[in-house]
């Protein structure tokens, strides 16, 4: 089969070559991959920057959905037919986040999904919902459920309440449109008018720009009537310090992303005195996983997917990450 393996860390290095066929064993299914999603992690697994001790060669990538071609003996969960995408933990199914099911992570400890074919346990894939593209149900098990995780699990969130994103990348468009079904106000931040007009379209009530406003956390405090209840924080230390101005007296930070650095310096007397539940959100569990595409198949989600491309043509969409260009997710089709 034809797979992707980072064999050296940096994107040109990033290498298109064969692996035998996989054959699925005890309770394990072959899935053949039909799209892929981009997520940030990729783009710095691939750079080594999320792990430069990773070993290698490993296939990259969490996100993918697929059909089951072959299953193993003792599989009972799925069938050959079967439409699945795997889950980014593979043995995270239900209740906290483990030491070990940190180790089973698609994609970083473990080989991801930019295969023709990929082979997983029954219990890490998950149907996903029928009115959904391949490239639309790829872009589910990372981004997608890290943000139901945030409002939903990790959070509280309830009609009434207001949730600030930031920027428009896939999880905060998920968590815009997830805050949408619950009844709740969203301020959505980002450096582009052209994305803030299109945030305002997909039913975000305020928008700040982030560039024209740096301090754009009094901005969010004042427009919440004296605090948001929710920041889905994706930025890191580069960004803290504003989701601690912006958010209320007794709300959340869910903290999500590493996009402005992974260090800097916080503001603890402000957690402190205001209150604040700062919570890390690493993605979610099957559970969460079965639980929000529920709700996706009942209110007829649908992700926002910025860019396909080809399977061949893998290192130009982690490029385009980079860029920082895109609106919702980047996909590949195999």
């Amino acid at each position: 089969m034809k797979v992707y393996e980072v064999q050296k860390f940096g994107l040109d290095a990033l290498t298109l070559t064969e692996r035998p066929d996989p054959t699925p064993g005890y309770g394990q299914v072959l899935v053949k991959m039909r799209a892929a999603s981009l997520n940030y992690r990729d783009l710095m697994v691939v750079k080594g920057l999320y792990n430069p001790k990773l070993p290698l060669p490993r296939i990259p990538f969490s996100d993918g959905v697929g059909a089951v071609v072959a299953v193993g003996e003792g599989v009972t969960r799925v069938k050959v037919g079967d439409r699945v995408a795997g889950i980014f933990f593979q043995k995270w199914v239900g209740g906290e986040l483990t030491e070990e099911i940190a180790q089973s992570a698609l994609g970083g400890a473990i080989d991801g999904i930019l295969a023709e074919y990929a082979v997983l346990h029954e219990d890490g894939v998950v149907r996903v919902p029928e009115h959904l593209t391949d490239e639309e149900a790829a872009t589910l098990p990372c981004a997608a459920v890290t943000a139901w995780n945030a409002l939903f699990h990790a959070g509280n969130l309830k009609a009434g309440d207001t949730v600030l994103v930031q920027g428009t990348g896939g999880v905060s468009i998920f968590a815009l449109q997830f805050a949408k079904l619950a009844g709740a106000k969203v301020i959505a931040t980002s450096s582009s008018d052209e994305k803030l007009e299109r945030v305002r379209q997909m039913g975000a009530a305020e928008t700040i720009n982030y560039k024209q406003i740096p301090e754009w956390g009094k901005k969010a405090h004042v427009i919440a009537n004296n605090g948001v209840d929710y920041v889905v924080e994706v930025g890191g230390a580069g960004t803290l310090t504003e989701s601690l101005r912006a958010v209320r007296y007794g709300g959340q930070i869910s903290l999500i992303g590493v996009l402005s650095g992974g260090k800097g310096e916080v503001a603890t007397a402000s957690i402190l005195m205001k209150n604040v539940r700062v919570q890390g959100i690493y993605v979610g569990s099957r559970e969460m996983f079965a639980a929000m595409n529920q709700a996706i198949a009942l209110h007829k989600l649908r992700p926002v997917v910025d860019r396909v491309y080809p399977f061949h043509e893998a290192p130009e969409a982690l490029k385009y990450m980079e860029s920082g260009s895109h609106f919702g997710k980047i996909c590949i089709r195999f």
